[in-house]
């Protein structure tokens, strides 16, 4: 589809919005005319914390990008209280109020929900509705936790999908984006593969609520592949690998569009980028160290820690002749901890310099959220060997390749070395490629995103985690720490979101008539 200039600001209604990496990505693209190509008229989201984030994140859109006051800011860098920004900003807090709504979806608040979009849209033609019901009945670990539950099939989750064909029933979107998780390809439900019922039910949506033939049908395109999109094709051609367009991350998630079938337009593809690697956007990121859980904690107990592994039994009885340098690497690592004062935190902020513009905001104060977790004492040798491994070999080891000394003391660790079971435990982001897939059991544990560089033998930030999300650096996550976890964990790559807004704008202008 040719390439039309964008004048014309399009309303959003975003459904089951998480933290915000869709509606943000969307509020980021802008039009010829300097103003933002998509409004959000309605972000819907339920969790108490991602609400919070949601909320302050409307306030600071409320603002044209260069009249965001100081005190947003002064109050990310914990200088001032939420109650002062409001109160100084009291009607641009009751506009965000306004839009970032906490509502769960159901039925219980369908009315409301039908009610709020239908005032908001008026008699707007030209919009889109974006979002993917909550995922984790279709994951793979979630099915493999959840399969054994009997009411396994009946799980609400299911039925919030039902909820968004309804929203799509009552409202008519010519445009729609739906996501989810790439293990809905294999998931099933009374024995039937779920994906090709929601390709059936999206492309009929009401057929698919009330079992009856109407005038009002989709037709549903990939973002990664040409052509319309239907039951016979491989569901997989909606999988969109994130890394493939500039995002530091391998993160595969199932996009569908769907326009509505009176409209004679189909979208274009998402363009082939270079990612950047995870050294290229964290590593300009202020060193710190892990704290020590379960005892004591000081910068002088974890070095006296880690320094111990150059005499300990799994260092010595560790068969190094795959990695050669390993020795070297454990030297030059081990002297940085001896001759350095690491923090557990830090507040210094600087960007990276790839990508720079998209992160980099000159007002930023100080780095938030920079803080690295407390690891066991047992848990530092296996994040020092991992990390030393990956520099070495350029992949994260798995457990097979630890010496036998430095096993955790699990079940099924004999399994893992036999590859049949959570071989890779300990995965480290290695600094020359992108990052695994960011997920919310990051908020779990850290043993799946460890840092590459071995001196400072820890697990990824929130600011880091962000950083591979693509959420620009002026984005302020709410909550304690392990909810920011999660919410950067459930995310939609902002930059990828940014990418989907340009194609759906595309598609918007094109539709014939007026906006």
């Amino acid at each position: 589809m040719a390439r039309r200039r964008r004048n014309t600001t399009y309303p959003v209604v975003d459904l089951f919005a998480g933290p915000g990496g869709i509606g943000e990505g969307f509020a980021n693209l802008y039009a010829n005319n300097g103003k933002s190509a998509f409004k959000t008229l309605a972000s819907i989201e339920r969790d108490g914390y991602a609400h919070q984030t949601l909320l302050l994140r409307h306030f600071f859109r409320s603002f044209r990008q260069e009249e965001v006051p100081d005190a947003y800011y002064d109050y990310i860098a914990g200088d001032i209280t939420k109650d002062k920004l409001i109160q100084k900003y009291p009607l641009e807090w009751q506009r965000a109020e306004s839009t970032a709504l906490k509502i769960s979806l159901g039925d219980e608040t369908h009315d409301q929900v039908k009610k709020i979009i239908k005032q908001r849209l008026g008699k707007t033609r030209k919009w889109v509705l974006v979002g993917g019901p909550p995922c984790q009945a279709y994951s793979l670990v979630g099915r493999s936790r959840m399969m054994s539950n009997p009411g396994f099939e009946g799980d609400e989750r299911h039925f919030l999908y039902k909820e968004y064909l309804k929203i799509i029933i009552d409202h008519r979107p010519p445009v729609f984006v739906m996501e989810n998780v790439k293990g809905i390809l294999s998931a099933k439900v009374n024995g039937k593969l779920v994906i090709q019922k929601i390709v059936n039910d999206l492309s009929s949506p009401i057929k698919a609520i009330t079992h009856k033939k109407n005038g009002l049908s989709y037709r549903l395109f990939s973002l990664s592949q040409d052509g319309e999109l239907n039951g016979e094709n491989d569901p997989k051609d909606f999988i969109v690998k994130s890394e493939e367009y500039g995002v530091p991350q391998a993160r595969h998630r199932m996009f569908i569009i769907g326009i509505r079938s009176d409209i004679n337009v189909q979208p274009g593809r998402l363009e082939i980028k270079k990612p950047p690697s995870v050294q290229q956007i964290i590593g300009c990121m202020p060193k710190v160290r892990s704290g020590i859980s379960r005892q004591e904690d000081s910068y002088e107990l974890w070095q006296k820690a880690l320094c111990s592994a150059s005499t300990s039994g799994w260092y010595k009885t560790y068969n190094r002749s795959q990695a050669k340098n390993f020795k070297k690497i454990l030297g030059r690592a081990l002297t940085e901890i001896q001759s350095s004062s690491l923090e557990r935190s830090s507040n210094q902020y600087r960007a990276p310099r790839v990508m720079h513009s998209w992160y980099y905001d000159d007002r930023i104060k100080s780095l938030a959220s920079h803080e690295a977790r407390s690891h066991m004492h047992s848990d530092l040798h296996r994040y020092l060997f991992s990390a030393i491994h990956a520099e070495a070999l350029g992949v994260s080891p798995k457990l097979i390749d630890f010496p036998i000394k430095l096993l955790p003391k699990h079940k099924n660790v004999k399994q893992g070395r036999e590859g049949k079971m959570f071989s890779d435990r300990f995965r480290v982001q290695v600094a020359s490629h992108v990052s695994t897939t960011i997920t919310s059991h990051i908020s779990k544990d850290g043993h799946y995103f460890i840092h590459y560089d071995p001196a400072q033998c820890r697990s990824l930030t929130v600011a880091e985690a962000a950083r591979l999300q693509t959420f620009p650096d002026n984005y302020h996550f709410e909550g304690p720490r392990t909810s920011q976890y999660h919410q950067v964990g459930n995310a939609i790559p902002v930059y990828l979101a940014h990418q989907i807004a340009e194609i759906i704008s595309e598609v918007l202008t094109a539709m014939k008539g007026a906006d």
